[in-house]
């Protein structure tokens, strides 16, 4: 249990210390519980839809479907916890990932009020809150109002004043550009390399809203995973402010695009599609245009932590997880129920 020292504190149970995973049937969320199985934990993994698990893990494992944003669902889903992971999120709208619908608003920030009004005045060390933030919040652009990382900002200040009143110890991960193959679910998630791969496997070609000198920090989702297992280690370090976790290098995207066209196009036999630069949308913000901030040393510093996986290792192994399950699509619609 040396592995959680940190939580060890706080826990009671000769059986370790409970720890509970919002949306741990996400893109990151199922690599968060991949990496929690491996530690002696009571592991509690909450989700809307099914959550797979390892079949073999050294924690205890829990699944609970709940749809966190019902009254009470919260409170109910981290009761007993000593430290929650809250990966629990809602990207919406027709046009655009970070657009903001009705549900995305009680998702992205209700759901953090509602975790700390079920902490409030609960006895004892104060649980640790892990929160998913992301970079373009430390970007240095303010973001548009009711945007997606308007209402990240939102509920890291909900979190910020509830550890500073010691209700929980909140720690913020502002995590880069989050890519790859997710170890349980097989999941290659929503970002914009896993939609660009898409229009390359299906020969379209690739579209910047700039002429490819932006640059992004590219994070593999089985490093990030690893960065919430690392902070869970250091709460006592890290809680009370934001912490930026990326891979530390930045990597101009219309080099990006290319390579990720070469990768396809070495999957595929054929040729690879071109990378053009289009006029932006109307949704597009003042985030896409810029360079954020993704200096990882202060986290490192703290925790250890380092990124590992290489990014043409990962846009290979995305790749032909996309291009196996595209295959795969046909036979399963042709066998009936």
């Amino acid at each position: 249990m040396k592995d959680i020292a940190g939580l060890l504190e706080t826990a009671d149970d000769p059986r370790g210390p409970s720890v509970v995973v919002l949306g741990a049937s996400g893109f990151v969320g199922s690599a968060v519980v991949a990496e929690l199985a491996r530690l002696p934990v009571r592991l509690r993994a909450v989700a809307r839809g099914a959550c797979p698990v390892p079949a073999v893990a050294a924690a205890g494992i829990e699944v609970r479907r709940a749809d966190l944003a019902l009254p009470g669902a919260v409170a109910d889903a981290v009761e007993g916890a000593d430290a929650v992971v809250h990966l629990a999120a809602h990207i919406g709208g027709g046009q655009s990932w970070r657009a903001a619908d009705e549900r995305s608003e009680r998702v992205n920030v209700g759901l953090v009020r509602d975790l700390v009004d079920a902490f409030r005045d609960r006895p004892g060390t104060p649980p640790a809150v892990i929160f998913a933030g992301t970079i373009q919040t430390g970007s240095g652009a303010a973001p548009r109002p009711g945007s997606y990382a308007a209402q990240k900002t939102a509920a890291e200040e909900i979190l910020r004043e509830a550890t500073a009143d010691g209700t929980v110890r909140g720690v913020v991960l502002r995590l880069a550009t989050v890519y790859g193959r997710s170890p349980l679910s097989g999941s290659t998630g929503r970002g914009v390399l896993a939609t660009m791969a898409a229009r390359a496997l299906g020969g379209e070609p690739l579209t910047m809203w700039h002429d490819g000198s932006v640059e992004r920090d590219f994070l593999h989702v089985r490093d990030a995973a690893a960065a919430f297992t690392a902070a869970l280690r250091h709460v006592a370090q890290l809680q009370g402010r934001p912490w930026t976790v990326g891979s530390g290098r930045l990597e101009r995207l219309g080099d990006v695009f290319t390579t990720l066209a070469g990768v396809v196009a070495a999957r595929t036999g054929k040729p690879a599609v071109p990378v053009l630069s289009v006029p932006p949308p109307g949704h597009a913000e003042a985030g896409d245009f810029r360079t954020p901030e993704s200096d990882p040393a202060a986290f490192r510093a703290v925790t250890g932590w380092r990124a590992g996986v290489p990014l043409g290792e990962g846009l290979d192994d995305m790749v032909t997880a996309m291009a196996e399950a595209a295959a795969a699509a046909p036979a399963k619609g042709g066998g009936g129920k």
